[in-house]
C-alpha cells in the first residue's frame, strides 16, 4: 500500500469516527446541537468525495505534511466532539471557547476539501469566528478560498428605501461622536427606525470600524436581560443552550465575553426595545471601551445617553414610497389620476408604514376602489377601519399604559382638538384638573404630558427659556400631536355606540348634521367630553341633544360668526367650556348669554373670538374658577364695568388669564371683589395703560404677570398691599418708569422679572426689605471692572448690612463698592 493510499483510508476511518462520536453526543446532551448539526452536514456533503472514483486522490494530491496535519486535527476534532458533554451549563466562557474550536473544525473541513466545495465555502462561511486563534485560520482560508463576508447576523434591507439618506448620515455622525455611551433613535410606530439602524449596520464605514463586532438584537416586550443574553451568545457567539441562574449572572458572563473580545470596537443593536426594557440597556451598558449601544425604540430614554428622533417622510420621499407599493412594477401609476395618488398620499401623513400598506391595499384595484376609498375616508371612516397592520403597529404604543390608565385616557382626550394645530397645556390642564382630579398649578398636567411624549404619542415645544417654577407650567407649554395619532384617538374612543361613549367627536362640514344627531333629539348620550368642530361653511344650524352627563364641551369653529348651540343651557353638569377659533380673524361670538345659566360651570377658555357687550355675563357665573381670554377681540365692552365695583362679580374665580387681547386698554374696576383671586396674568395686551386702581384689595393674590403690556405706565400705589404675592413680571413693560414708594412692603416676594423696563432707571429704597427674593431676572450686568458699557445702568444704595448686594448673585446684578447695579439696554450713561 503506498503512502497515498494508507493516507486515504486513514481520512476515511477518522471522518467515519468523527460522524459518530457527533451523533452519540448529539444524543446525550443538548449543548452545541447547532453547531454539531453543522460539522455533521459538512462531513455528509464530504462522503461521496470520500468514495467517489478518483475524487479523493484529487484532494489529497497536496504537500504529504499538510495531509498528516489535517488527519491529526481530525483526531484531535473527535476528542472537542467528545469533550462537549462534559462542559457545564453554566460555564459560559468555556462554552464561548469551545464553540470556536468546533467553529474551526468545521472551517478546516471545507478548507482542506476546497477543491470540491470553493463554493459551499464562499457561501457559507459568514462571520463566526470570534477569537484571535480562530481569526487567523479564518483569514487563511479567506485567502485561499476566494473570501467570505464576517458580517454577522443583521437582516437585510428591504428593496426600496427612501428618505433616510439624511439621517443615515446623521446617525452616524453621533454613533461616531460618542464613545461607550447609548444612542437611542426614537418615532412612533412605522416610521423606519429598524430600517435606519439596518442601513446603519451595512454601511461601510460602519463595517469597517465595527467589523464582525456588530450584534443585532431584536428585543420584544417582554424579554429579559437572561433572554437578550442568550440570543447574543446563540446568533453571534454560537452558543447554544445557555443557561443563566439570574439577570446578573447573564450580565457578568456577557461582561466577560465582551472583555475576551479584546480591544476591538463593539456595536450592539436593540431593535425595537419598550418602555418597560429600560432598564435592560443600563444593565447591558457596561464600561467596556469602545462598546456602543444603538436603541431603536417608539419611546425616549431621557436618562440613558442621547436621543435622535426620526422625523417623517417628506412630500416627495412619501409618494415614491407610496408609488412602489402601489405599483410595483415600475412605481408609475398608469390608469389612475395624478391627483388620486395624491390626495392619498396626503392622508397618510409622511407615516413610512401608512404609505406601505396604503399602497399595497390598493395594488391592482381600478380609480372606482381609490375614490371610493377617499370619499369613505371624508366622511368619517377611520383609515384604521379597513388597515389592520397599520392599526395594530399604532395601537401597541396606546396599548403599552395599561399600567397608566390616566395616561391612556389623556391621550384619548387629545382627539377633541383639530388637527395640525397646537394645543396650549393650559387647555389640557383645564380638562383634566375636572375629569382626573389633577392638581391646579398643572404638575400633574405636566407628568402626563411627559409620559405621552417620552412615548410618541405627541410632541411638546420649547417654551420661554427663563419660564419660572412658580408661573405654572401649563403657562408656558403646547403640544403638537401627528395627525394619524391625533385619528387614532378618536378611533379607539369611538368602539362603542354613539349613545354610550364617554367621548364623543363630531366633525360637521358645511350644514351636514350626522344623521345620528337629528334622529335621538328624543333621547340622551352618556358622553363625558363632547368636541365639535365645523367648517368656514357652517351656519351654526343645531339640533337638540341631551348630554345629561357633559363636563367638558369644546367648540373647534372655523367661521367669521358663530352662535353658541342653545343646548348647552340644559347642560347642567357643564364643568368645562373651550370655544377656539381657527379663523384668520376672530370670529364674532353670539348667543354667549347662553353659559351664564351653567351653575357648576367652573373652567372657561375663549380663544380668538370677539366678544360683544354680552361678556358681561360671564361675569355672573357664580362658581366660575378659572376665566382664559386669549386673543380675542374685547374693545370697549368691559367698560361699563369700571365705574363702580361689583360684589357679585366672579366670587369664586381663582385665576384670571388675558394673553394677546390686542384692543384690551382697562380692566373691570370690579375685578378687585374677586377676594379669592390668586393668579392674574395679562400678557402681550399692548393697549392696556392702566390697572384699576384697588387692585391691592386682592388678599390672597399670589401671581400676578404683565409680561409686555407696552403701553403700562405703572403699578398701582395699592400694589404694595398684595402681601402674599410671591411672583411678579413686569418684563418688557417698557412704559414703566418707576416702582411704587413702598414697594419693599412686598414682603412675599420670591421672584421679581424686570428685564427690558427700558423706563426703569431708579429702584425704590425700601427694595432692601425684599428678604426672600430668590431669583431677580433682569438685562445682563455690565463688568465689575469699570470697562465700557454700552448699557445704561439704574442702582440703589446697599445698606451697612449687605442689603441688596445679595441680589448680585442672581442674574443682571452685580456689586462695585456699595452699590448694587442692574443694567438694562439703553444708551451708554
Amino acid at each position: 500500500m503506498n503512502a497515498k493510499n494508507a493516507y486515504e483510508v486513514a481520512l476515511q476511518t477518522v471522518v467515519v469516527e468523527l460522524l459518530k462520536a457527533i451523533a452519540s453526543v448529539t444524543k446525550r446532551t443538548p449543548k452545541f446541537r447547532t453547531l454539531l448539526k453543522r460539522i455533521d452536514k459538512t462531513l455528509r456533503e464530504i462522503e461521496p468525495v470520500l468514495y467517489g472514483s478518483g475524487r479523493l486522490s484529487r484532494v489529497l494530491d497536496r504537500p504529504e505534511k499538510e495531509t498528516k496535519m489535517f488527519i491529526f486535527y481530525l483526531e484531535n476534532g473527535k476528542e472537542i466532539v467528545l469533550k462537549c458533554s462534559r462542559i457545564k451549563c453554566w460555564n459560559v466562557y468555556k462554552k464561548f471557547v469551545h464553540a470556536n474550536k468546533l467553529i474551526r473544525l468545521d472551517n478546516e473541513l471545507l478548507w482542506f476539501f476546497q477543491v470540491e466545495f470553493k463554493d459551499k465555502l464562499s457561501a457559507r462561511m459568514t462571520g463566526l469566528a470570534l477569537v484571535d486563534e480562530v481569526d487567523q485560520v479564518v483569514s487563511t482560508i479567506t485567502k485561499r478560498a476566494g473570501g467570505f463576508s464576517s458580517f454577522g447576523n443583521v437582516p437585510g434591507l428591504p428593496d426600496l428605501i427612501v428618505g433616510l439618506d439624511f439621517h443615515l448620515k446623521e446617525l452616524k455622525r453621533l454613533l461616531l461622536k460618542i464613545d461607550n455611551q447609548v444612542l437611542t433613535v426614537s418615532a412612533p410606530g412605522g416610521c423606519g427606525k429598524t430600517t435606519l439602524a439596518k442601513m446603519l449596520c451595512h454601511d461601510d464605514e460602519i463595517k469597517s470600524i465595527f467589523g464582525d463586532k456588530i450584534f443585532y438584537v431584536t428585543v420584544s416586550r417582554t424579554t429579559s436581560l437572561k433572554t437578550i443574553v442568550q440570543k447574543l451568545f446563540a446568533h453571534h457567539l454560537h452558543v447554544d443552550n445557555c443557561e443563566f441562574r439570574t439577570d446578573e449572572d447573564a450580565k457578568n458572563q456577557l461582561e466577560n465575553m465582551m472583555r475576551q473580545l479584546g480591544s476591538h470596537k463593539i456595536l450592539l443593536v436593540l431593535d425595537d426595545v419598550w418602555s418597560e426594557s429600560e432598564s435592560l440597556i443600563q444593565d447591558l451598558h457596561s464600561q467596556i471601551l469602545g462598546y456602543t449601544i444603538l436603541v431603536t425604540s417608539r419611546f425616549m430614554f431621557s436618562r440613558i445617553g442621547s436621543t435622535y428622533e426620526l422625523s417623517l417622510l417628506n412630500d416627495e420621499d412619501a409618494r415614491t414610497l407610496f408609488c412602489h407599493s402601489a405599483f410595483p412594477n415600475d412605481g408609475n401609476q398608469i390608469s389612475v389620476p395624478d391627483d388620486l395618488v395624491s390626495k392619498m398620499v396626503k392622508c397618510c401623513k409622511g407615516f413610512p408604514l401608512a404609505l406601505t400598506v396604503i399602497g399595497a391595499s390598493l395594488r391592482g384595484q381600478d380609480v372606482v376602489k381609490w375614490t371610493t376609498t377617499l370619499q369613505k375616508w371624508s366622511e368619517g371612516q377611520s383609515i384604521f377601519d379597513s388597515n389592520c397592520q397599520l392599526l395594530h403597529s399604532l395601537q401597541a404604543s396606546v396599548d403599552a399604559l395599561e399600567d397608566l390608565p390616566i395616561a391612556r385616557d389623556c391621550f384619548l382626550d387629545l382627539g377633541s382638538f383639530p388637527e395640525d394645530e397646537k394645543i396650549s397645556a393650559s387647555a389640557l390642564m383645564d380638562m383634566w384638573v375636572e375629569f382626573y382630579n389633577f392638581d391646579k398649578e398643572g404638575m400633574y398636567t405636566s407628568e402626563y404630558l411627559q409620559v405621552l411624549s417620552s412615548r410618541n404619542l405627541l410632541s411638546l415645544l420649547p417654551t420661554r427659556k427663563d419660564a419660572s417654577e412658580l408661573e405654572g407650567y401649563c403657562n408656558e407649554h403646547y403640544v403638537t400631536q401627528h395627525d394619524l395619532l391625533r385619528e387614532l384617538a378618536i378611533h379607539l374612543s369611538s368602539k362603542e355606540p354613539i349613545a354610550l361613549r364617554e367621548r364623543l367627536y363630531i366633525e360637521i362640514h358645511e350644514n351636514d348634521i350626522p344623521d345620528w344627531w337629528i334622529q335621538q333629539t328624543q333621547s340622551s348620550i352618556d358622553a363625558r367630553l363632547l368636541s365639535i368642530s365645523t367648517d368656514e361653511t357652517f351656519s351654526s344650524v343645531w339640533y337638540d341633544m341631551k348630554a345629561p352627563k357633559l363636563q367638558a364641551l369644546v367648540l373647534n369653529v372655523k367661521s367669521k360668526k358663530y352662535t353658541l348651540p342653545y343646548f348647552i343651557k340644559n347642560s347642567k353638569e357643564l364643568k368645562v367650556l373651550n370655544i377656539t377659533s381657527y379663523e384668520i380673524y376672530p370670529t364674532e361670538l353670539h348667543e354667549l348669554p347662553l353659559i351664564s345659566s351653567l351653575s357648576n360651570l367652573t373652567r372657561l377658555r375663549l380663544e380668538h373670538v370677539s366678544l360683544s357687550p354680552s361678556i358681561q355675563s360671564i361675569c355672573k357665573i357664580k362658581n366660575l374658577q378659572k376665566l382664559s381670554l386669549i386673543m380675542c377681540e374685547i374693545g370697549d365692552s368691559l367698560e361699563s364695568c369700571t365705574f363702580d365695583p361689583d360684589p357679585h362679580m366672579l366670587p369664586n374665580l381663582i385665576e384670571l388669564e388675558i394673553e394677546s387681547c390686542y384692543n384690551l386698554k382697562v380692566l373691570p374696576a370690579g375685578l378687585s371683589c374677586s377676594l379669592n383671586l390668586q393668579k392674574l396674568s395679562i400678557t402681550n395686551c399692548h393697549e392696556l395703560e392702566t390697572l384699576p386702581e384697588r387692585l391691592g384689595s386682592l388678599p390672597n393674590l399670589e401671581i400676578l404677570r404683565l409680561y409686555s403690556c407696552t403701553k403700562l405706565a405703572e403699578l398701582p400705589e395699592s400694589t404694595v398691599n398684595l402681601h402674599r404675592l410671591v411672583f411678579l413680571d413686569i418684563s418688557d413693560c417698557l412704559s414703566i418708569n418707576s416702582l411704587p414708594d413702598q414697594f419693599g412692603e412686598l414682603t412675599g416676594l420670591r421672584v421679581l422679572k424686570m428685564s427690558n423696563c427700558h423706563g426703569l432707571e431708579e429702584l425704590p429704597v425700601s427694595v432692601t426689605n425684599l428678604t426672600l427674593l430668590e431669583d431677580v431676572i433682569c438685562d445682563e450686568a455690565t463688568s465689575v471692572d469699570g470697562g465700557e458699557t454700552d448699557k445704561k445702568v439704574v442702582y440703589v444704595e446697599v445698606d451697612e448690612e449687605g442689603g441688596v448686594g445679595r441680589w448680585k448673585r442672581h442674574q443682571g446684578w452685580c456689586q462695585i463698592g456699595d452699590w448694587a447695579f442692574l443694567v438694562v439696554t439703553g444708551d451708554n450713561k
